[in-house]
């Protein structure tokens, strides 16, 4: 046995009449008096392993070692429904590798009846199901594919810190202090939105990275804390250029992982007539028909206002704006060109149109991304119109605009979200059953129970108390 090296379950087709060694879970266990059978499952799937005067001690997701001869089975015998239903293994040697007690959740099923917390508590548990081992090789694949197609293209791919500084990006920071210096914090990053621009001064020219994206949003179905962009920027581009790259990368991923599109190109909406239209700038375009048939459709929607009046209920709103106006999508997009001399005036605020392009699928939001401000007076002409004074701008963004002062080149970019792509090309409807750890509804990790109490003298390392 010990001689033998393990043969995966899938690969049991090609080695009938072979005395194969397999390792795995036991997924279903049937008896019939002297004679047992199981589904032993491994990642490539399941098969049927029989046993006589064996097995039967063999509890269900108990992890086993078992070898065995390789038997094609009686034509009226074949298990259509799985992929391994020709053959089974007539088992000679078995042994436990590791025990199971009861579990708290069951494996089988969809597992939408159970409720999220423990879904969530017994992460590793619910993973082993089938629907979410498959969304789990779905995202592994689409990224796979995406990743080639921009290696084929000559991007670079750089990763950015997780270590920056707090600026305005649009949403609060989760903050970081910094033990060397008492007072001081450093900020998670909202996005790599100032980096990949910098690598743009940096010329590297056409840049990506699967970046994690951490803010602290109010949680919903379709947004958490943190999630995982496909980010990219690249320099001498229009628009047009970006889309064009984007839509291509997209369509190619989709089809590669059996996705279906309900068109070859994507339709172009400006953002007035999808507001007049849709009655919102994130539509779904498919008939009841595409719907039962998981197809995606993916559209585009640019020339968004640059500006809007501030959320007063949205606290981050506030607190980026000192005038009332606040930007809608990036505070480092350009204005579209006939628009310039309003934004460096700030005239017309409420007309200004910014390069902003949105591609939306299945009436969710699926990337975002613009051609940027790579002039100073741009950047400066966009905090102004926020309220914020020269000396302000310097302290929030001085570094960028030194940049901008030493040869950066017109750029532009996007960031499409991977976990919402793997949500939609998986039919789910919450972005939780795309991410193997996600957050609960209330903001707590999988698994480990975080956010808790952390040791007083790290605390007092770091020079923080906290108040009751």
């Amino acid at each position: 046995m010990k001689q033998l090296t393990r043969t995966m379950s899938i690969e049991t087709l090609k080695k009938v009449g072979e005395i194969v060694l397999l390792q795995g879970w036991v997924d279903v266990k049937r008896d019939h008096g002297k004679i047992t059978f199981i589904d032993l499952r491994d990642r490539t799937g399941r098969v049927q392993c029989v046993g006589v005067d064996k097995m039967s001690d063999l509890v269900e997701e108990s992890v086993i070692e078992l070898s065995g001869v390789v038997k094609s089975r009686p034509e009226k015998m074949v298990n259509p429904d799985m992929e391994t239903g020709t053959v089974e293994i007539e088992v000679q040697d078995y042994k436990v590798l590791s025990k199971v007690n009861e579990l708290p959740i069951p494996v089988n099923g969809d597992g939408y009846e159970i409720s999220e917390e423990k879904r969530l508590k017994y992460r590793y548990l619910d993973l082993r199901r089938e629907r979410m081992s498959k969304i789990i090789k779905l995202r592994s694949a689409y990224a796979k594919e995406i990743r080639n197609i921009l290696y084929e293209k000559e991007f670079t791919e750089v990763e950015t810190p997780m270590l920056t500084k707090s600026t305005k990006e649009g949403a609060r920071d989760f903050i970081v202090p910094s033990r060397h210096n008492p007072g001081k914090f450093y900020a998670l990053p909202q996005s790599p939105q100032q980096y990949k621009q910098l690598l743009m001064t940096a010329g590297v020219e056409k840049y990506f990275q699967f970046a994690r994206a951490i803010r602290d949003e109010d949680l919903r179905a379709d947004r958490g804390y943190e999630h995982t962009q496909v980010d990219l920027e690249m320099s001498f581009v229009s628009r047009e250029d970006v889309m064009a790259v984007v839509e291509e990368i997209v369509k190619r991923a989709v089809k590669a992982v059996g996705g279906k599109l309900q068109k070859e190109e994507f339709p172009v909406f400006d953002y007035k007539e999808a507001m007049e239209k849709f009655g919102a700038d994130k539509f779904d375009l498919r008939t009841e028909k595409e719907k039962d048939e998981g197809v995606l459709a993916f559209a585009w929607v640019i020339n968004f206002p640059f500006f809007k009046k501030v959320d007063v209920s949205d606290a981050a709103e506030v607190a980026d704006s000192k005038s009332g106006w606040t930007f809608t999508h990036n505070p480092f997009s350009n204005p579209i060109e006939s628009h310039m001399k309003w934004h460096l005036k700030g005239e017309n605020v409420d007309q200004i149109l910014t390069t902003q392009y949105d591609l939306v699928c299945n009436g969710y939001e699926a990337g975002g991304g613009s051609i940027r401000a790579h002039l100073p007076e741009v950047v400066k002409a966009t905090f102004r119109i926020m309220g914020y004074s020269d000396e302000e701008i310097k302290a929030n963004v001085g570094h960028m605009l030194e940049a901008f002062e030493l040869g950066t080149p017109p750029h532009g970019g996007i960031a499409l979200g991977l976990d919402r792509h793997v949500m939609i090309l998986a039919g789910e409807k919450s972005l939780k059953e795309a991410i193997a750890f996600p957050m609960t509804s209330t903001g707590r990790t999988s698994v480990m129970d975080a956010p808790g109490d952390v040791d007083p003298e790290l605390l007092k390392e770091l020079h923080i108390s906290v108040k009751k």
